[in-house]
């Protein structure tokens, strides 16, 4: 096994790219000895994989993924997670990587994976929450959550939310194939599945906060996707 990959989707995070990776680097070592992060970059024009590609050559945990087209966050997230199970990853973990995710919280989440098989990093336990976010951002993210925990029957507090470390075994059980949603749908897909086929789902408190730099990816139609995605969801997996 290789220990963990850190899985960072990229579009025009060129800004951010940089001062993150060398922010996460030392939180991963602190966790794990041996660990790596890989960089998936769906072919931004501002430079973002050029940045990806020089880090890479200078620092050997860090490994690039180009994509010649960009497919939404989903399939980027999917052909990294297939990358580092391929290369022997024992944990895969995601976040954002524009500093919305706080890279000293990385350790908490593998210190919480020794005992569970999926863990979040969960804005809307006791602990938990969000800052710089306007009302409507905070009742659509919270309210979309709320939404899919009673629809799907599960407990799951955060839902939506995009911070979280997977044991491998969880990943090579899924078909992450049929997974196809984008954005909040395919966070809400990836834990659904992971608590029906058995595995046991924690949350641990992070504080999430508005990137600094760059322009979210988020959109309505990946919000109005969500919403129709998890009936059929509950419907598709009994």
């Amino acid at each position: 096994m290789s220990g963990p990959w850190l899985v960072l989707p990229t579009y025009n995070e060129a800004p951010n790219l940089e001062p993150f990776v060398r922010a996460v680097l030392p939180q991963l070592a602190a966790a794990a000895p041996e660990h790596h992060v890989l960089v998936v970059d769906d072919s931004s024009p501002d430079g973002t994989g050029e940045i990806a590609d020089r880090l890479a050559a200078e620092l050997p945990q860090v490994q690039v993924l180009h994509r010649r087209t960009k497919e939404g966050l989903g399939r980027a997230y999917l052909a990294g997670f297939h990358y580092a199970l391929d290369a022997g990853a024992d944990f895969v973990l995601e976040m954002d990587s524009d500093f919305s995710h706080d890279p000293k919280d990385l350790p908490r989440l593998l210190e919480a994976a020794k005992d569970a098989d999926l863990v979040l990093g969960s804005r809307y336990i006791d602990g938990g929450g969000v800052t710089d976010w306007g009302l409507t951002r905070r009742l659509i993210s919270r309210g979309g959550s709320s939404y899919a925990r009673h629809v799907l029957g599960i407990p799951v507090r955060d839902l939506t939310g995009g911070f979280k470390c997977f044991r491998r075994e969880v990943l090579d059980a899924l078909d992450l194939e049929s997974i196809h949603a984008d954005g909040y749908g395919f966070q809400i897909e990836l834990t659904y599945c992971a608590i029906k086929a058995g595995f046991r789902v924690v949350e641990v408190p992070i504080v999430f906060r508005d990137r600094q730099a760059g322009v979210s990816k988020m959109s309505a139609r990946i919000a109005v996707e969500a919403v129709w995605k998890v009936p059929a969801l509950r419907m598709r997996r009994p």
